[in-house]
């Protein structure tokens, strides 16, 4: 890194160069100071006496115990800094440039280990106190027989303490729970912890633990700022190989919109060249005395390039919480945009030169923006801040990042004003933010599925995990017009859901039908399906016969009384407690009896 900014600095006077050194890197600047001595030491020697006093950075890298020569002993008396008058070259040459740089490189190496091992230190004695790890049994639903449960297992993660008593950690940690248990680093003893919110979208969970003891000698960590580009960060938590904490080190290479593995969101993350294996998921990446984010996923098939949730979301997510008492998502606006690159394009939607924007392809009807954006709008600014061509706005000095991670930290229910232009006249408009759900939701953690039993027909809400068992290659196995309904249409109405027939358990009753499943179920009784609860009231509502219209115009019929018969019979052969899931037992009139295996 040291190259390229030393390279740059050969075309910048010595004021400019030190005052950019001085911006960016504290390190750099008494590494600018000794440059401009070696390239021109008369120039420095009128301006020693009226040197004021040096900033802290400049003192401590350099003076150097004695070993420095005498023209460095006086610029580096504790009382030095660069001169902001002097208006000479930098470097007069080439070989100038290069003599000094040989000459600070050692000096340079020894500032650079010896900061490092300072944080490295500074970040083992914080989290010898705040850093825990977490041990959680879980279990998942099985989705194809959505009555039961996979086997139990056991895995690890970490987590730290913050304030208010409270440990933050990782959603995947404690996803589909049963049982959650804590320890304190050097302790032996592990401690009951509840899950207190989880927010499976941004991947983090709030613990709380009620035993006083394990709140002894313990210290909160605090959150800190977002990190500068080449920064150092110390990933702390219990990863796989062993018992004991880990400590690795790694510099921050990018920050940008990812995908969040676990709740398939796009938000802001911070990718590092430290390894976060499993078991570090949860534990704080520390940079100085706070902490810079929250290790959670890595990348598959690369070497040492992790990522971190950022301080922002993290925020975010914990004043959520703390308002409502439970976790609120992340806010959307529910437009599906283009970029507008192309000059063409542009022209066509009269588009100034001086303006940038992104052009609206569809806008989900549940969101505050149907009824206030159109089709083919430009959105030229959120918020005043303008929106370029690619879709992204400014971030920090010289990055940019896109527009959607504006919109994602704006509380829910907060207004926004959005500058759009439509055939070809600007307004402003204001729209109300808040989050929204897929028609087809992409988790579902913590709760059981919901499932309907009639006459050993299994209607379930579709949902992308029913499809993640199809395989990790789901996308090609499971059925390909349910994975692009899941994946491309949008809700019409609040609660609505599409609801299939995931599977025929046969009988008698339903001979013939076998090879219906995998189908969605259009109506019943000539009555559009809402919902799955919708459909049990139908059903529910029927007199003589049921009629159940599918995809491809297929057609199922059932006498009401003979079906009801044959569930009972079908429940207790496949020994399925109930033909009902529990979110369902209020939207049905039909006894126990009838629906639950005897």
């Amino acid at each position: 890194m040291l190259a390229p900014t030393l390279r740059s600095a050969r075309r910048l006077s010595s004021s400019s160069f030190s005052k950019f050194l001085k911006d960016s890197l504290p390190l750099a600047s008494s590494l600018a100071a000794e440059i401009n001595t070696r390239a021109n030491p008369s120039a420095f020697s009128s301006c020693s006496a009226s040197h004021s006093s040096l900033k802290s950075a400049t003192n401590d890298h350099c003076c150097n115990n004695g070993e420095s020569k005498m023209k460095d002993e006086n610029l580096c008396n504790g009382n030095d800094i660069v001169p902001s008058s002097f208006h000479k070259p930098l470097l007069r040459n080439r070989a100038t440039s290069r003599r000094g740089m040989r000459a600070l490189l050692p000096h340079l190496n020894r500032i650079k280990a010896k900061r490092i091992t300072t944080d490295t230190f500074s970040a083992i004695e914080l989290a010898l106190e705040s850093v825990v790890k977490v041990f959680t049994v879980s279990s998942s639903p099985n989705y194809f027989l959505p009555w039961q449960n996979k086997s139990q297992r056991e895995t690890m993660g970490s987590g730290f303490i913050i304030s208010g008593k409270k440990i933050l950690t990782n959603a995947h940690v404690v996803a589909d729970h049963t049982f959650v248990l804590v320890r304190k680093h050097g302790s032996p003893t592990k401690y009951r912890a509840e899950v207190l919110a989880v927010g499976h979208e941004c991947d983090l969970a709030i613990l709380v633990v009620n035993s006083e003891e394990f709140w002894e000698d313990t210290n909160c960590l605090e959150l800190g700022d977002i990190p500068i580009l080449q920064e150092t960060v110390a990933v702390v938590g219990y990863p796989q190989g062993g018992d004991n904490i880990s400590i690795t080190k790694g510099v921050v290479s990018r920050i940008e919109l990812t995908q969040y593995v676990h709740g398939a969101s796009q938000l802001m993350a911070i990718q590092i060249d430290a390894a976060i294996n499993p078991g570090n998921s949860g534990g704080p990446a520390i940079m100085g005395n706070k902490v810079a984010g929250v290790a959670f996923q890595n990348l598959s098939g690369a070497e040492n390039i992790g990522y971190i949730i950022p301080v922002p979301v993290i925020r975010h997510f914990i004043a959520g919480v703390e308002e409502s008492g439970k976790y609120v998502g992340f806010c959307s606006l529910g437009l599906s945009c283009q970029i507008t690159e192309n000059v063409q394009l542009r022209n066509h939607f009269k588009m100034g030169p001086e303006m940038t924007g992104v052009l609206v392809n569809k806008i989900n009807p549940l969101s505050d923006a149907y009824n206030i954006l159109k089709k083919d709008d430009i959105i030229l600014a959120f918020d005043g801040e303008p929106i370029a061509n690619d879709g992204t706005v400014s971030f920090r000095n010289r990055e940019r990042i896109t527009f959607d991670h504006l919109v994602s930290m704006k509380k829910a229910n907060e207004k926004s004003v959005i500058k759009i232009l439509r055939d070809g006249q600007v307004c402003e408009l204001s729209i109300t933010l808040r989050p929204l759900q897929p028609l087809v939701p992409v988790h579902q953690f913590d709760k059981l599925p919901s499932y309907y039993i009639f006459a050993g027909l299994v209607f379930i809400p579709l949902i992308q995990p029913y499809l993640h068992e199809y395989g990790e290659d789901w996308y090609n196995t499971s059925p390909r017009r349910l994975c692009e309904r899941a994946l491309r249409e949008l809700p019409k109405k609040p609660g609505e859901q599409l609801v299939i027939l995931s599977q025929v358990l046969m009988d008698d009753i339903n001979a013939g039908y076998e090879r219906l499943a995998e189908l969605q179920v259009k109506k019943v009784n000539g009555v559009e399906v809402e919902n799955l609860k919708h459909l049990c009231q139908l059903v529910d509502n029927s007199e003589d016969s049921v009629r159940f219209d599918l995809d491809d115009d297929r057609v199922i019929v059932l006498n009401y009384e003979m079906a009801k018969v044959g569930t009972s019979r079908i429940l207790k052969r496949h020994r399925i407690p109930s033909a009902l899931s529990h979110d369902l037992m209020n939207n049905v009139s039909i006894s126990d009896s009838e629906l639950t295996s005897s």
